[in-house]
């Protein structure tokens, strides 16, 4: 299901050939809209449930809007779940949960702390999956991802921020702080995480929390040189401050234990964070692909 729009548009959806499309049945509708989500549930036998406001500098201007759309979209889900008796559902949740590591790496048993509106919707998205999972035996299994970035990612992430502003030959990069640590997963990775769980038998994943990371940690000033080696480009970086979180809302450090979804599953991530992003870049300096993004301005 993608989101309900007059002007008919799937997203990236749109630039995909018909005939890979397929067999795919795209319906717009709505995770905020009850009926329209048991509509797009019914005959379902896995719901990999991926709808949500994830941008998080966004959240500080419209909270409310992340409450209705993570919050109450997710308990949307699990009622139809619960009406329909679907056999399992795919909760997404994220490392922002965790708030900044209080020790690395962190496991699922990690304190939460919500250190932005964002992370204050999705810990009670959790929340909700979980006890509909204790109240009324949904088969519910939460995936925590960490950092996925990859080709098409929005500039509201700071892989795309960095990559799209060098492709676009941008005399000065423009960014928030460069000091927080992440631990960044290929979007290849993460979609094979996300098959891995919904193809486990149930004892192994269903009403567990399982994270999803390559256990990596990197410094976003560390990442910029990365990035520039790859492209070739010395990055010149400017700080700006509309980028820069408010202080203790920013998440410091990110650092992912998933030892229990590899136990659980054999997932493992492929791809280095030099080969995941080489590949990230390529995509990104294809004229077709860069003319999509606006480099010039920032991309809440």
């Amino acid at each position: 299901m993608a989101q309900y729009n007059a002007l008919g548009s799937w997203g990236w959806l749109d630039s995909v050939d018909q005939e890979t499309l397929s067999g795919v049945d795209v319906i717009l509708g709505d995770v905020r809209d009850q009926a329209s989500v048991i509509n797009f549930m019914r005959d379902a036998s896995v719901v990999y449930h991926l709808a949500a406001l994830i941008a998080i500098p966004y959240s500080y201007q419209a909270p409310a809007s992340y409450l209705e759309t993570n919050a109450r979209g997710t308990l949307n889900v699990l009622e139809a779940a619960r009406s329909l008796g679907t056999s399992r559902v795919i909760h997404t949740s994220t490392s922002e949960v965790y708030g900044t590591a209080r020790h690395v790496p962190i496991a699922e048993d990690h304190p939460l702390q919500a250190q932005s509106p964002y992370s204050a919707s999705k810990i009670a998205a959790d929340k909700f999956a979980e006890s509909y999972h204790l109240s009324f035996s949904i088969p519910v299994v939460t995936l925590r991802p960490f950092n996925t970035y990859g080709p098409r990612q929005s500039a509201r992430a700071v892989i795309p921020t960095i990559v799209s502003q060098v492709a676009a030959d941008a005399a000065q990069v423009r960014l928030g702080s460069l000091a927080p640590a992440r631990d960044f997963t290929f979007v290849a990775d993460m979609v094979e995480a996300f098959v891995a769980v919904g193809a486990a038998p149930d004892e192994a994943v269903v009403g567990k929390v399982l994270n999803a990371g390559s256990g990596t940690e990197t410094t976003i000033a560390d990442l910029v040189d990365r990035i520039g080696q790859i492209m070739g480009r010395r990055v010149e970086v400017v700080e700006e401050q509309d980028r820069v979180r408010p202080d203790r809302s920013e998440v410091m450090r990110l650092v992912s234990d998933a030892r229990h979804l590899t136990e659980a599953t054999g997932w493992r991530p492929r791809y280095s964070l030099e080969d995941g992003l080489r590949a990230t870049a390529e995509w990104f300096c294809e004229p077709t692909n860069l003319q999509r993004y606006k480099t010039a301005i920032y991309n809440v």
